[in-house]
């Protein structure tokens, strides 16, 4: 229960685009998620690049209706919704300390959930992995969506605690009061010591 097998391990990073690198780096998640990868590469762990991938001229997000915007600021009669505009392309690179190679998987998302009409849960079944490592954010955003679809699809979930992005409060609700009843939580020096040994 509390080791991982390389051979049915997965590793989710999640959005770590150049477009949103002044967020991840205040949230201190550069330095864990790079050494996490690291750890698999020498576990031989698949890495799995899921990263937003819409048009430019933003025609292609989501137009549900929402009380808010992204930063929880309300809508009302003197503030209506804008029409949300794309990142420019040169930005939605995965950051550079991550160094994608090849064999790693990249994978163009349109919605917050990775699994989402994208081909992450046939990779992962194909390779017979059953247990996926989920790093990146936001928490409370795509890392949630994209765990509780996993769940629903039987998989085993690690949310990587110091691999988190997003806002503060809402980052330690969900690693402390909800992922904890769906998944695992555990830090990357955890994970280190949970790979199973011959």
């Amino acid at each position: 229960m509390h080791q991982l097998d390389p051979a049915a391990t997965g590793l989710v990073v999640f959005d770590m685009l150049e477009c949103y690198r002044p967020k991840i780096e205040a949230a201190g998640a550069v330095e864990p998620i790079r050494r996490l990868i690291q750890t698999c590469r020498a576990q031989s762990v698949p890495i799995f690049y899921a990263r937003a991938d819409h048009r430019p001229d933003g025609s292609d997000y989501s137009k549900v209706v929402t009380d808010t915007d992204s930063e929880f600021r309300p809508y009302g009669p003197d503030r209506q919704p804008k029409h949300r505009f794309g990142h420019p392309p040169e930005t939605m690179g995965v950051l550079a300390e991550f160094a994608p190679q090849p064999g790693d998987y990249d994978l163009p998302k349109h919605r917050w959930n990775a699994f989402f009409q994208t081909p992450l849960d046939l990779s992962l079944r194909s390779r017979g992995v059953d247990t996926i490592l989920l790093a990146g954010g936001s928490t409370h955003v795509g890392i949630a969506s994209t765990a509780f679809g996993a769940r629903d699809m039987d998989y085993n979930v690690v949310v990587v605690r110091d691999g988190q992005t997003g806002f503060e409060k809402q980052r330690e609700f969900f690693l402390d009061h909800v992922f904890p009843r769906m998944a695992r939580v555990r830090t990357v020096a955890e994970i280190e010591s949970m790979w199973a040994t011959e």
